[in-house]
């Protein structure tokens, strides 16, 4: 190849590297346009190839598990009854596990609950805060005050835990106080929890005799 020798004057050089700067920028702009336009055809495609298939595969969960929660509604009815007759009282569980004869498989059926009060509850809690504040007068009584209000702290969603109304009735029962024990009865009187959804679990067990659970949802496969 042939070779030019081209002089510049310093000014002439730093124009030509200015120039070949820009030319580049504008070589780099073009090429992450493409880019980005081969990227955004690519995720189109495999949108309009994958959805049909998830909503698809959806749906079949969703057949299944309405089928699955019909076979075993008599069974859950027949337990209820055996129940009744066993213990004289109305089953009250909020989750079934059945098992299989050989041990090695079983299915539980349940729904979520989500805590939920009455406005009722924010009285029970004016009488408890009222009642612990008055307590506080040295720093074993401050230290039940801080514990009693954690357990009344709610929530996110404003939403006291029933978990913790618990714990908060053995605190009352061990306090001997009866304007303690009003307050917490007007919490419980409240509490209304609310069925969010049923759920089924399947689970087997593996050659080591550990329960395994059948992937069932997206995230779990």
């Amino acid at each position: 190849m042939e070779t030019n020798t081209v002089q510049m004057t310093q000014a002439e050089l730093e124009q030509f590297r200015a120039f070949q700067e820009e030319q580049k920028k504008k070589a780099d702009r073009a090429k992450a346009k493409v880019m980005r336009d081969t990227y955004r055809q690519m995720v189109d495609e495999e949108i309009e190839s994958a959805v049909p298939e998830l909503v698809a595969i959806s749906g079949d969960i969703k057949s299944v598990k309405a089928k699955v929660l019909e076979n075993f509604k008599s069974i859950l009815e027949m337990k209820g009854e055996i129940f009744q007759l066993e213990k004289g009282t109305a089953m009250e569980n909020q989750s079934h596990t059945f098992t299989n004869t050989r041990g090695d498989k079983r299915i539980t059926l349940g729904v979520y609950v989500s805590d939920g009060y009455l406005d009722t509850a924010d009285e029970g809690i004016a009488i408890i805060k009222e009642y612990i504040q008055s307590l506080a007068t040295d720093d074993k009584s401050k230290s039940l005050v801080g514990m009693v209000m954690n357990l009344l702290a709610k929530d996110q969603k404003g939403t006291l835990k029933a978990s913790r109304i618990i714990r908060l009735r053995k605190i009352a029962e061990e306090s001997g106080d009866e304007r303690f024990m009003d307050g917490v009865r007007i919490i419980e009187d409240a509490y209304r929890p609310e069925v969010s959804k049923t759920f089924i679990r399947a689970e087997v067990k593996d050659e080591n005799g550990a329960w395994k659970s059948v992937p069932l949802g997206m995230t779990e496969a």
